[in-house]
């Protein structure tokens, strides 16, 4: 059995269309919309320079049906350079690119072998003596525990398995193709390529099971370096698993500590925080940052009645420390300290936002007549501010609507005393 090297990516979601960015005003929109293709090149690039024997791809290539046929005439092109080095890709679909969901296709460069979708196939690379068993999703939703189908490892062969799943479960991640490690276990095989989780977690090393995560961060819940791993196979046994980073931008979560803090005295506070993590970002990439103030102050009435000031203060706060560092948005979740009773608001309120949360009707009432409140507060508090208040009315939760408009109120009423 020869020595070879292959790269293992999964959920590289070309062409991602990352719905709302418009909506957070600064943000370099085009790089981000890119990032997903940009992302790939560096792929294609490092398969190539690093002269690896063989790609695998473990699922959601593609992000959903393409919009037109650009996203399939980039891949052709992209992967017809690996092509051109001799390069083989094994290509498995997964619940964003399942057979039922990619309505279009273009002739792909011969060096692409495809799983097929009824059950599981079998692919041979004879020079290196691999068998590389999977299974493509048929529809978006599988549940059913596809690993039980897969055939027993080939004998005198370096037996690779690809999944797209989560295993008996990641948070965030849909239940799909539900298995156990000791499911995985039981085929034999040597090497587990893993795709659908989007963080990077090596679950075992007897035999190797690896998620290599997504190769681009495409929203806030997906931050810090993204990217594949390359596996070097020696003398039939994995020798080493090494993460490559591949992404062009990164996000990431600044929580601020205001924590006695006056709110003329934050921004100073979010300064040094956002200094902090633009140090942190070693890999020099474009930072895309949420910044969260917590903690506990006199001042969180005034914080959250000038959120929209805040936003504004913290982007120029981030461009002074760079042009590539970028505000995706601002939450004020400060809390006043339990003692801080300078106004009172009245016990009947405090009463009904307590009777809220469990009486239907109560609830109703109020989102009657709060709506002249959120409308207000799109103004007051500004576009991303107003997305967490429509959404926490939407999902009935008047407690944490009332919360807010409770700060702000007393604020307003310190001022005007």
């Amino acid at each position: 059995m020869t020595d070879f090297r292959f790269l293992h990516a999964a959920d590289i979601h070309l062409d991602s269309p990352l719905h709302g960015l418009s909506r957070y005003e600064g943000l370099p929109e085009a790089d981000i919309r890119g990032a997903t293709r940009a992302a790939f090149d560096n792929l294609i690039q490092c398969a190539i320079d690093e002269a690896v024997d063989f790609v695998v791809i473990a699922g959601d290539l593609f992000d959903g049906d393409w919009k037109d046929m650009g996203t399939g005439l980039y891949f052709a092109r992209a992967i017809g350079r690996l092509d051109q080095a001799a390069i083989p890709v094994f290509l498995l679909a997964g619940n964003h690119d399942a057979a039922s969901v990619i309505n279009r296709s273009v002739p792909w460069p011969p060096n692409v072998r495809q799983f097929g979708n009824q059950k599981p196939d079998t692919h041979f690379l004879p020079e290196h003596s691999v068998a590389i068993h999977g299974q493509s999703f048929l529809t978006p939703a599988v549940t059913e525990n596809l690993v039980l189908a897969y055939p027993d490892a080939t004998e005198h062969h370096f037996n690779i398995g690809i999944l797209h799943t989560a295993l008996t479960g990641r948070q965030g991640h849909a239940p799909y193709a539900p298995c156990s490690l000791e499911d995985l276990k039981s085929r034999c095989y040597d090497y587990w390529a893993l795709g659908h989780v989007h963080e990077h977690e090596i679950v075992c090393e007897n035999p190797h099971v690896v998620f290599p995560g997504n190769t681009q961060g495409r929203t806030i819940r997906e931050t810090g370096p993204k990217g594949a791993v390359i596996v070097a196979v020696e003398d039939g046994q994995v020798a080493s698993v090494d993460r490559i980073d591949l992404d062009v931008l990164r996000w990431a979560k600044v929580e601020v500590d205001c924590t006695g803090a006056s709110a003329e005295g934050t921004p100073a506070l979010i300064r040094e925080a956002l200094l902090s993590k633009w140090q942190d970002n070693t890999a020099g990439l474009p930072l895309v940052a949420r910044v969260t103030l917590i903690g506990q102050t006199k001042d969180a009435g005034a914080m959250y009645n000038g959120a929209g000031a805040f936003r504004d203060d913290v982007r120029a706060v981030a461009a002074a420390i760079s042009p590539d560092l970028f505000i995706e948005k601002v939450k004020v979740l400060v809390i006043p300290p339990s003692q801080s009773q300078d106004v009172a608001i009245g016990d009947d309120l405090a009463a009904l936002i307590e009777q809220a949360g469990t009486d239907p009707t109560l609830a109703a009432l109020l989102a009657e007549d709060l709506a002249p409140f959120l409308l207000a507060a799109q103004t007051s508090l500004g576009e991303s501010d107003d997305e967490d208040l429509r959404r926490l009315a939407s999902d009935g939760d008047w407690t944490a609507v009332l919360s807010t408009a409770k700060l702000a109120l007393r604020s307003r009423l310190t001022r005007e005393a």
